[in-house]
């Protein structure tokens, strides 16, 4: 029989309908998700510098110039940002509705100058190299007021929007709150004053003692498939030790968090057959002091916990899930934590690539 799951962290159902006979092998991608040719039209690879905007960040030797070859990561303005950077925030009412300036800022991460990197074989110095510019670029966006919330997301694949198939990752800054983080940051603070515990601590307890939903656990973090999941596959990374902010991860952390998320992109790609997917920080809000609201954010290092969320694309949302806002998950999560867990004692070991110099 199917099951309805409540998620505790934003007040929404789910349908686990396992019984509709898809079985974890079934949701194998015929295809790679890569799509785009290699080569000199590529705007992101190497020696392309001159068909995109004036880098913002970059990782690079000290002796190379911005905007120049021979850098590692850098980090640009979108050439077709979805919100640009300059003007101010004018908010105005149009009757009932209320709308304002397309203010924000859209940035995107190059992970490498190898078209063919791979995250799932790239050496974890590589990756963490990639977590850091994502952290510096989210301190330095929250010192503008205007900018209340830093998305940092990966599309990879035709099916999960990505437009260009370089390894890349982007940063999206908006003026405002959006719902779902609206909602998590509620049920976190809510629970914090009924319980004085973090909500998303009691959760990873909870899941570490079970077992059932763990598929993979490192010395700092774990990955689970989420009780209530909406997408087959669907997991989520924590941190083990309670920590409210992506941008407090030091060296060692970055770079067990660039392992456990190559072992959970290795073994979804193992098991799916290299699918598209998504996959987005979970981070805290700009903490500012708004007016009137000076104490807002007074419990938030106690009660919110940045996290990880991958997606992969192999369902479609259909009528249903749009009509109802809930989601039909045809594949249990306890089986698809078990379909990957023994993903460890049947995949062969990566073939890593070597850390460029």
């Amino acid at each position: 029989m199917s099951e309805l799951r409540k998620d505790p962290l934003v007040d929404r159902w789910v349908i686990i309908a396992a019984e509709r006979g898809r079985r974890p092998d079934d949701f194998h991608s015929g295809e790679p998700a890569r799509h785009c040719p290699a080569g000199a039209s590529c705007p992101f690879c190497e020696g392309s510098e001159s068909k995109t905007p004036p880098e913002t960040w970059a990782v690079r030797p000290l002796d190379s110039k911005p905007d120049t070859p021979a850098w590692q990561v850098p980090v640009l303005p979108n050439k077709f940002p979805a919100l640009r950077v300059e003007g101010s925030v004018d908010r105005c009412g149009l009757g009932m509705f209320d709308c304002m300036d397309g203010i924000g800022a859209h940035e995107v991460v190059i992970e490498s100058p190898d078209h063919e990197w791979e995250m799932t074989t790239a050496p974890p110095e590589e990756i963490e190299l990639s977590l850091r510019a994502v952290q510096e670029r989210i301190e330095d966006l929250y010192r503008d007021g205007r900018f209340r919330y830093v998305v940092a997301f990966r599309n990879y694949g035709a099916l999960a929007g990505a437009s260009l198939s370089h390894p890349h990752s982007q940063l999206i800054a908006l003026p405002v709150m959006p719902k779902r983080v609206k909602d998590k940051l509620a049920s976190a603070r809510d629970h914090y004053r009924r319980k004085e515990r973090c909500i998303f601590c009691d959760i990873i307890a909870q899941e570490l003692m079970l077992g059932d939903r763990v598929v993979v656990e490192h010395e700092h973090f774990v990955a689970l498939s989420p009780y209530a999941a909406r997408f087959p596959f669907e997991l989520a990374i924590y941190p083990k030790e309670h920590q409210h902010d992506f941008g407090l991860l030091n060296l060692e952390l970055r770079t067990d968090l660039a392992r456990i998320l190559q072992t959970c992109l290795r073994y979804l790609k193992q098991a799916l057959g290299d699918p598209a997917y998504n996959y987005m920080i979970n981070s805290v809000p700009n903490t500012t002091p708004r007016p009137g609201r000076p104490d807002f954010w007074g419990t938030i290092a106690l009660d919110y916990h940045w996290h990880i969320e991958i997606l992969p694309r192999v369902t479609r949302v259909a009528g249903f899930e749009w009509g109802t806002g809930f989601y039909i998950n045809p594949v249990a999560p306890e089986d698809a934590a078990l379909f990957l867990r023994e993903m460890v004692n049947t995949e062969p070991e990566p073939a890593v690539v070597e850390a460029s110099e």
